[in-house]
């Protein structure tokens, strides 16, 4: 039975930092996409940071980078979003997702390249 299973998320104020995990089972993995998205209120699911199976290529939403770094843990079958300076508009339900087709070598934040989705880990953002 494939899992994804996501924990960090929580309600911090704005400035503060959040650390989203998300583990992987029932499923062997292939060197593919991995990546984070999120949907906020009344607001379409967007994707917020992607990386190759790899690790060698990351790749992060205007709006977050530079605050937001994606990272994986092969070994533990883990990914990461490490989330620094959050701002109220950062609050969503947030989801990773694994086995990400890539299309002319490129990963890509379209969610349907994507297999296998997380329950998702509620983030709220005090002003």
């Amino acid at each position: 039975q494939v899992q994804l299973v996501e924990s960090g998320g929580g309600s911090v104020q704005s400035g503060g930092s959040l650390r989203l995990s998300c583990v992987a089972s029932g499923y062997t993995p292939s060197s593919n996409c991995m990546g984070w998205f999120r949907q906020g209120p009344g607001n379409v699911r967007e994707g917020v940071a992607r990386i190759d199976a790899d690790g060698t290529t990351r790749y992060y939403a205007d709006s977050v980078r530079d605050r937001f770094t994606i990272s994986q843990d092969n070994a533990k079958r883990t990914l990461y979003l490490q989330m620094t300076s959050l701002k109220p508009e950062d609050t969503a339900m947030y989801y990773c997702a694994t086995e990400g087709r890539k299309f002319y070598g490129y990963c890509s934040f379209s969610g349907d390249t994507y297999r296998y989705w997380g329950q998702g880990t509620q983030v709220t953002i005090s002003s």
